[in-house]
């Protein structure tokens, strides 16, 4: 340990927990994260070797950064935020639904350890120091291999009864009614306008099945094939209506858009901005739609806010008391 000032500084330790990566830094009060570690996550192992993995990674960091006093975990699944524990999700992570990631972490490490949804911890972070920064209250949805949205109320995260507020992929899509969402059911969001369903819309519109990457399918729309050019519009149509319904829902001051498809450029962004703008009252008309900034820093810098302000409230209480 080389005993510099940033080391010897106080942290929190943010982690990024998705599918396929758990990504890990140190984060200072700032909001500024130190080196990323980034390591596969044993996504088919069990949940004690996916717990095992994050443990491992998040003390690599504090042998470097020596005065850590908290983790922050943005987790895939959908997450009771107080008690850290996965209440439901997808078979990315073979049975992750009942793992009590706060319990069994902060055992294993000895520190504080608080947990939130990832595209929580994304908003989050984005409305800290991101695109919505400067705004209290934010609409954050990140189109990927999923749909997920989260929102941003009065500076916090709004979970809801059952921790799933803000799920906009699951709502019923027009468009969408031909294809099957990742949950089972027909005529989601997110079986349209994620990036495999916009791919399964396009060979559904009669686009050639030999294409079995969605970028391909974007480079033929921007191109002008016609097949290509209409299924795009559709799908990213099919978001912007649902986004301009949330809008209504939750009055944000700024709308965030993150994720792979979100850079897909004028192709997708002006068919999705139309489709919102064209749903929405006059007074709210004109909310700024941003594109994500902070890319995949973004749940990191959410994670450790969560795990700063639970740092301080614990102070706030041993001061009182």
């Amino acid at each position: 340990m080389s005993g510099t000032a940033a080391e010897t500084a106080e942290h929190v330790v943010a982690v990024d927990l998705g599918g396929t990566k758990i990504a890990v830094a140190a984060v200072d009060r700032d909001g500024h994260c130190g080196p990323v570690i980034t390591r596969p996550t044993p996504a088919h192992e069990g949940p004690d070797r996916v717990l095992a993995a994050i443990a491992d990674a998040v003390r690599q960091v504090t042998d470097t950064f020596s005065t850590v006093l908290a983790v922050g975990i943005g987790a895939a699944g959908v997450i009771d935020d107080q008690t850290g524990t996965v209440l439901a999700a997808t078979d990315a992570i073979t049975d992750w639904p009942g793992t009590a990631i706060s319990e069994a972490l902060t055992q294993a490490l000895g520190l504080p350890v608080v947990v939130d949804n990832d595209v929580n911890a994304h908003a989050a972070g984005e409305a800290w120091l991101g695109a919505g920064r400067g705004a209290t209250n934010v609409l954050m949805v990140a189109i990927g291999t999923g749909v997920g949205g989260a929102v941003i109320l009065d500076g916090q995260p709004l979970h809801g009864a059952h921790h799933v507020a803000g799920e906009i992929g699951h709502v019923p899509a027009r468009g969408a009614e031909h294809l099957t969402c990742g949950c089972g059911r027909t005529g989601h969001l997110e079986a349209i306008a994620s990036g495999p369903g916009l791919l399964r819309h396009y060979h559904f519109r009669g686009g050639d099945t030999a294409v079995v990457d969605t970028r391909e399918v974007v480079e033929r729309a921007r191109l002008g094939d016609s097949v290509a050019s209409r299924a795009v519009r559709e799908a990213a149509s099919a978001l912007g209506t649902c986004v301009a319904g949330f809008i209504m829902l939750s009055d944000p001051d700024v709308v965030v858009l993150g994720g792979g498809l979100a850079e897909a450029g004028d192709v997708w962004w002006e068919p999705m901005e139309a489709a919102l703008r064209s749903e929405l009252i006059d007074i709210v008309g004109q909310v700024p739609v941003r594109a994500a900034e902070l890319g995949s820093a973004a749940a990191l810098v959410g994670a450790a806010q969560r795990a700063w302000r639970g740092t301080d409230a614990r102070s706030a209480r041993v001061r009182a008391s």
